[in-house]
């Protein structure tokens, strides 16, 4: 096949898989699709935020115990070993909340992605983007229920003596 046909041929696919006359409404209708996603994942990120800071000062509470563990007596030790089982409970339910928030953001992206592909090719996704869409929510919403779990865990397994501020 000579060159000028194949370079024909190349030309009218890529045109078929993207239309090079957009409408002007096109990009604009877009990108109105795509705020409430990206305001979403604005708000996914704030919960991000906050878990990972959780996850942080738990960590930090076991390495204090990590690095102080010579230090302390029979009783001191018996006390911390509840401590740092129950610190393991919480790392490992932060970690399942940052895990599914942080695929819940991903799913957000793909809509996103989704959204601006049905508006530029002309194809029907929003099936895709709406199934897409309703996963993101169940995986925010479990890690919003795992998020709720290491706050019981933190104000269920604390306790304050408060003899010691008299």
């Amino acid at each position: 096949m000579p060159a000028v046909a194949v370079a024909a041929t190349a030309t009218a696919s890529r045109e078929a898989l993207m239309p090079t006359d957009l409408a002007p409404g096109t990009v604009s209708h877009a990108i109105q699709l795509a705020i409430a996603p990206v305001f979403l994942l604005t708000g996914i990120a704030a919960l991000l935020g906050v878990m990972a800071n959780r996850l942080s000062r738990v960590i930090d509470r076991a390495r204090y115990f990590e690095q102080h563990w010579a230090d302390l007596d029979a009783s001191a030790r018996a006390t911390s070993r509840r401590e740092v089982r129950n610190l393991e409970r919480r790392r490992r339910v932060c970690s399942w909340s940052i895990n599914l928030c942080t695929v819940a953001a991903l799913l957000i992206c793909l809509v996103i992605v989704t959204l601006f592909a049905d508006a530029f090719f002309a194809t029907s996704l929003k099936w895709y983007a709406g199934s897409l869409f309703v996963a993101a929510m169940v995986a925010v919403s479990a890690g919003l229920v795992c998020f709720l779990r290491e706050v019981y865990l933190a104000t269920h397994t604390t306790t304050i003596d408060f003899s010691r501020f008299e």
